[in-house]
């Protein structure tokens, strides 16, 4: 083989593995859609106390770059797996880089539909830089509030 043909197979083989990495960090939206099913799950059989607990601190609520989100529906943090220092914050205001308010959005999404998927800019919790995001949401039947799951665009 020539070099020339080399470098390219070479290159083309390098997309493959860079790609492959990828895919096995990022979730997908049908894999958040089952972290907040199973989250809906949790909190049902534990109560959401314990789960609000078991999502911020339990590495198996978190996987990949995906982490189950849970607020009240004033806007505050109940529990987080990106983020145990939001708990109690409460968040209703906070916009993103293009004006969506973000929390609101979500709460409003999961107390007027019970679910469904709604997209913003968000810092990605692995490479810290801000990118398109979608989060499913679903209102919790035993807590006044909800939890949701986002992936990366």
């Amino acid at each position: 083989m020539n070099s020339k043909r080399f470098f390219c197979a070479a290159m083309v083989a390098v997309g493959f593995m860079v790609s492959g990495v990828q895919a096995q960090t990022s979730g997908t939206k049908d894999e958040a859609k089952a972290m907040v099913d199973a989250a809906v799950d949790h909190v049902k059989k534990v109560g959401p106390e314990k789960a609000f607990k078991d999502f911020t601190s339990d590495p198996t609520w978190k996987k990949k770059d995906l982490y189950v989100m849970a607020y009240d529906n004033k806007g505050t943090v109940v529990g987080h797996g990106a983020n145990e220092k939001l708990i109690g914050k409460n968040l209703i205001e906070m916009k993103d880089p293009n004006g969506v308010m973000v929390v609101a959005e979500l709460t409003k999404m999961a107390t007027t539909k019970g679910e469904g998927w709604v997209d913003y800019s968000w810092p990605h919790p692995q490479t810290k830089k801000l990118e398109d995001k979608s989060t499913y949401v679903r209102k919790l039947s035993n807590f006044d509030g909800w939890v949701g799951v986002g992936t990366y665009r």
